[in-house]
């Protein structure tokens, strides 16, 4: 289970993460089924991320992987290749979501978008490490 307290501590560490690298980004938590559990949008944070960044959450816990790993395989030619379309189009296949694990079990996710792939993937991780 993710509650509030767990998805606020990975927000303020993914946020903390942003703000070191001077991009303001959407932050969004899921629960075990994919759910939001709760959600940030940064000061200038780009208005259209905000739906991909809970999109990238529900897509990392959907599928129990991240969105970073799924966007190698779902390329042409690969083993998922047409998953973005699954899902009344809420699959995200770029770099910032990650599943969130308790006993080695998903029990959440984190999805995060803003800025390049390089930099979601990188508050993502910060988000998910406080977990």
């Amino acid at each position: 289970m993710v509650t509030l307290n767990d998805a606020r501590r990975v927000i303020a560490a993914a946020e903390k993460k942003a703000v070191s690298i001077g991009q303001p980004m959407n932050i969004a938590v899921a629960d075990a089924g994919g759910n939001l559990v709760a959600h940030v949008r940064m000061d200038d944070a780009l208005l259209g991320s905000i739906d991909i960044s809970i999109k990238k959450a529900f897509t990392a816990r959907a599928f129990d992987t991240s969105t970073k790993d799924l966007a190698t395989k779902s390329q042409s030619g690969g083993q998922f290749f047409g998953i973005h379309a699954s899902n009344d189009g809420r699959v995200m296949i770029f770099a910032g979501g990650i599943p969130l694990k308790r006993d080695g079990k998903v029990v959440g996710a984190i999805g995060v978008s803003g800025g390049s792939s390089v930099q979601d993937q990188e508050v993502a991780e910060a988000g998910a490490s406080a977990f």
